[in-house]
C-alpha cells in the first residue's frame, strides 16, 4: 500500500451536559476527521479515521483550553504534513508502528522546543493527534484490499513482520502475530455507561439548569431507558469522604435496579494507594453487596507512571487495578505490571496499532483487558467498539458519546440504530459491513 494524499479538518462538537476529567471541565470537543487516499498497481481506495480531541483529559495543564486546543490541532497539521513526505509504504501496522517509534517523539520535541515548564505537549496527546491517521491507514488497507480492518493482522498480511520484531522479549512472540490474541468478535457488546462527578443521581441535586431535549438526565432514568447492567463510576480522588458516600449511593441505586457491574475511577488524582484501599475496606464492610459488584478500579493514580512509580499491590490485591491513561504502549504496559496493575484499558484513541500491542503483550503475560471511551461520537465509535469485540475484554466496553453529545451522531444512527443508542444493556454491531472497519457508507457524513 502505497500513500497518495492526507486530508484533515475538524469537526466542532458541543456537549449537553459537562464532563469532568480530573480537574478539569469538558463542555466542547473538536473532532479530527482524517481521509487517507492509497493505491496498490493502479487500484485506489480512501480510508477514514476520526479522534476526539479532548483537551482535558490529554493535556491537563493551567493553560488556557482555547489555547491547548489550537496546538492540538497545530500538531494534527504537522503530522499530516509528515506523514505524507515521511510514512512509506507497506502494511499500517508496520508503516505506523515505525512512525511512532521513529518520528513521533521527535515531533514532539520540536513542537515543545523551547516552551517552558507546564507549556510541553505531553505524549499522549500526542499519540491522540496520531490516532485518527492511524485509523485511517487500517480503513484504506482493508477496503484496498478487501478484508476487514481486525482481520488483516494475521501472517498472511504481515508476512515476515512477526510480533518479535515489534515486542520484547523477541523470543517470546517469535512466530507469533496479533491474530492470535484476538478472538472471533462478539457483535452484541455489554455497555458501560459513565457516572460522571457531576452528573445528578437522584432529584435533590437537580438544579434546574439541566437540558430538556427528551435524553434521561437522572440515572435511573439512563439505567432504566437503555436496560443498563454496567456502571462506570467517576470520583475525585482527592476527597475521601466525597468519594465514599458517591460511591455508596451509586451503589446503592444499582442495587435497587438491578445493575451487576460496577467500577470505579478516581481520575488519576490519587497518589497514596492507602486512599483506595480505605474506601475499598469500609465499603465491603458496610456494604458488601456493592463491594462484590465492583469489577474492578480504574487509574487512580497519576498519568506519568515513569515519574511516579507507585507500588500498587495493596490495591491490586482486592479488586482488579487497570491502568488507562498510563498504558501510553506496550513498555508502559510492563512496568505497570512490575508495579503491580494486573490490567489494561486499551483506547483507539493512542492508535489502534499501539493498542494492538499493548493487547497483545497484556494476554500473553496475563493481563485482563477491558475498552474504554474516549466520549467517542461520529465515525469515532466504529473502531472503539470493534477492538471491544476482538480483545476479549472482561465485560463489553464502555461508551458515553450518546449521553453527552448524542446529537453529533444523529445522521449515523439512521444507518447503526444498534451502534449509536444503547438497548437492553448492549451495543449491536451487526450493521457494520464491509471492508475496513465496516462504516458502511457513513464515511461521507
Amino acid at each position: 500500500m502505497k500513500l497518495v494524499s492526507i486530508s484533515l479538518s475538524f469537526v466542532p462538537v458541543v456537549t449537553r451536559v459537562p464532563l469532568k476529567f480530573g480537574d478539569q471541565i469538558l463542555k466542547e470537543v473538536s473532532v479530527a476527521r482524517v481521509g487517507i487516499e492509497v493505491e496498490d498497481e493502479g487500484k485506489i481506495a480512501t480510508g477514514w479515521g476520526e479522534t476526539p480531541l479532548s483537551v482535558a483529559w490529554v493535556w491537563p495543564s493551567s493553560l488556557g483550553y482555547a489555547e491547548r486546543e489550537e496546538r492540538l490541532k497545530g500538531f494534527c497539521e504537522k503530522l499530516r504534513g509528515d506523514l505524507e513526505e515521511n510514512l512509506g509504504e507497506g502494511h499500517p501496522f508496520v508503516s505506523g508502528h515505525r512512525y511512532i517509534e521513529d518520528r513521533l517523539h521527535d515531533r514532539l520535541g520540536e513542537e515543545n522546543a523551547g516552551r517552558g515548564e507546564g507549556e510541553e505537549m505531553p505524549h499522549l496527546a500526542g499519540l491522540v493527534c496520531l490516532s485518527a491517521f492511524d485509523l485511517a491507514l487500517y480503513d484504506a488497507f482493508g477496503k484496498l484490499h478487501g478484508v476487514k480492518a481486525f482481520e488483516c493482522l494475521s501472517k498472511e498480511w504481515l508476512g515476515e513482520n512477526d510480533l518479535g520484531d515489534f515486542l520484547e522479549p523477541a523470543e517470546k512472540f517469535a512466530g507469533k502475530y496479533p491474530s492470535d490474541y484476538l478472538v472471533e468478535p462478539e457483535m452484541r457488546q455489554p455497555v458501560w455507561h459513565l457516572v460522571g462527578g457531576l452528573d445528578p443521581i437522584d432529584e435533590s441535586e437537580l438544579t434546574g439548569e439541566e437540558p430538556d431535549d427528551g435524553y434521561p438526565v437522572l440515572l435511573r432514568d439512563w439505567i432504566r431507558r437503555d436496560g443498563l447492567d454496567c456502571l462506570k463510576i467517576k470520583l475525585r480522588g482527592n476527597d475521601l469522604e466525597w468519594d465514599y458516600e458517591r460511591l455508596v449511593a451509586i451503589g446503592k441505586i444499582s442495587l435497587e435496579e438491578g445493575v451487576r457491574h460496577l467500577t470505579t475511577d478516581f481520575n488519576c488524582m490519587v497518589t497514596d494507594p492507602e486512599y483506595v484501599n480505605e474506601i475499598l475496606d469500609r465499603v465491603k464492610a458496610d456494604h458488601g453487596e456493592i463491594y462484590e459488584r465492583i469489577d474492578y478500579v480504574e487509574q487512580p493514580f497519576p498519568y506519568d507512571l515513569e515519574a511516579n512509580q507507585i507500588k500498587v499491590h495493596s490495591v491490586s490485591e482486592r479488586k482488579a487495578l487497570f491502568m488507562d491513561e498510563s498504558a501510553h504502549d506496550w513498555r508502559f504496559v510492563r512496568l505497570g505490571l512490575e508495579l503491580g496493575w494486573t490490567g489494561v484499558a486499551l483506547k483507539t484513541c493512542k492508535t489502534m496499532t499501539g493498542a494492538i500491542l499493548s493487547l497483545c503483550w497484556a494476554k500473553e503475560h496475563g493481563m485482563d483487558l477491558m475498552v474504554q471511551d474516549l466520549t467517542n461520537p461520529r465515525l469515532a465509535q466504529v473502531p472503539h467498539v470493534l477492538l471491544a469485540a476482538y480483545a476479549g475484554t472482561i465485560c463489553g466496553v464502555e461508551s458515553n458519546g450518546m449521553q453527552f453529545y448524542p446529537e453529533a451522531s444523529r445522521e449515523f444512527l439512521k444507518v447503526h440504530p444498534g451502534l449509536y443508542q444503547r438497548r437492553n444493556g448492549v451495543l449491536d454491531l451487526g450493521t457494520l459491513s464491509g471492508s475496513g472497519f465496516g462504516y458502511a457508507g457513513v464515511e461521507t457524513l
